[in-house]
């Protein structure tokens, strides 16, 4: 299995890269082998690529140190996932990372693999100060509209950290707090922590429907979470909508017309 990287990793190999007086370039560098210089151009590329990604990752700390330099101490991100599916809560996370939080392949979920992400879900857990959890069920999404149960989510998962944040870093939306909040677009792939956030959720929300296509097998919930795949809406057809399933949502709606 792959090991993922960490900034500590990383050390080393960008001081190489930096280094043009490195003792191993530099006692290769005119081998007339061309299988060596074959390796050496394959090293420098994979080291290249690795600052790149460590440069990437330090620019998406951006807003946690500003808000760092202003005296913050507890940055809490928060994304959502699960507004699109037709079954299925909406599922929020919030999340306080430490400033030497070191996980560099974090960035938004949706960039990433279903098997790194379940790899970077525990390594988050174990560097972050505090997460949260909120969730909207299906019933919330259908009496509030799914807009403001995901409000009524992110609100929860804010609520539920210990210690309380004294700034929160939003993924597009704004919520009902106290607390300062600075909303951003795309902001899971600009900032570390709600990329953590976003990471945490899509996790957690996945293994959430796996344990609901046992309770209500016949969708094809743990392949699908609850979006409108062939196999679910088959399985709409052939049972009609779960409880689980969001009513206002077509085509569950035109089971209750």
């Amino acid at each position: 299995m792959a090991k993922t990287v960490s900034i500590r990793d990383l050390t080393p190999l960008f001081e190489q890269v930096t280094d043009s007086h490195d003792p191993l370039f530099a006692q290769y560098a005119d081998d007339p082998r061309s299988g060596v210089q074959k390796l050496m151009v394959s090293a420098q590329h994979r080291i290249t690529k690795l600052v790149e990604e460590k440069r990437a990752f330090e620019q998406r700390f951006f807003y946690e140190r500003q808000f760092r330099q202003q005296g913050h101490q507890l940055i809490a991100g928060i994304d959502e996932v699960g507004r699109g599916p037709l079954a299925g809560p909406v599922v929020s996370c919030a999340i306080i990372l430490p400033d030497d939080f070191d996980v560099i392949e974090v960035n938004d979920s949706k960039q990433l693999s279903d098997h790194l992400r379940e790899e970077l879900y525990p390594q988050i857990l174990n560097q972050a100060i505090a997460v949260g959890i909120g969730t909207a069920s299906a019933q919330q999404i259908d009496q509030l509209n799914i807009y403001q149960a995901t409000r009524v989510a992110m609100l929860a998962a804010v609520n539920h950290l210990q210690p309380q944040p004294d700034q929160l870093l939003i993924d597009a939306m704004q919520i009902d707090t106290d607390i300062p909040q600075l909303k951003l677009i795309h902001g899971d792939a600009k900032s570390v922590s709600i990329g953590a956030a976003s990471i945490v959720a899509k996790v957690f929300r996945d293994h959430l429907m796996q344990s609901y296509d046992v309770l209500y097998s016949g969708y094809e919930f743990a392949h699908n979470a609850g979006y409108g795949t062939k196999a679910h809406l088959q399985g709409l057809a052939d049972l009609g909508p779960s409880k689980i399933h969001r009513r206002t949502f077509a085509p569950v709606s035109n089971y209750f017309n």
